[in-house]
């Protein structure tokens, strides 16, 4: 699939991306290959397909929920220059 230079051209600016005049082609021919398998890709027929959420089926390690360090709120928060209700205080930024 040939995609112009002015179509590379408006999808960098769309993206936010600075492409070089000489490397436009380059880009082109790159996308061009990566339409052409999403493509190929479509031709596919998944109609009996399942999603799949992670394409190995892993058990998810768990742990047990338990508390592993010490509460140092109070020690973090004696640096602070305002402390209410266990909360940093700082100065109103919007009105």
């Amino acid at each position: 699939m040939a995609i112009s230079d002015d179509e590379v051209s408006a999808i960098a600016r769309l993206a936010r991306l600075e492409i070089k005049e000489q490397d436009l082609a380059a880009v082109g021919a790159g996308l061009g290959r990566v339409l052409e398998f999403v493509r190929q890709m479509d031709a596919i027929d998944t109609t009996n397909i399942e999603p799949l959420a992670h394409p190995l089926e892993l058990a998810a390690h768990r742990r047990a929920d338990e508390v592993l360090e010490p509460d140092l709120r109070d020690v973090y928060q004696l640096g602070a220059p305002q402390v209410q209700n266990a909360l940093y205080l700082v100065p109103k930024v919007i009105e």
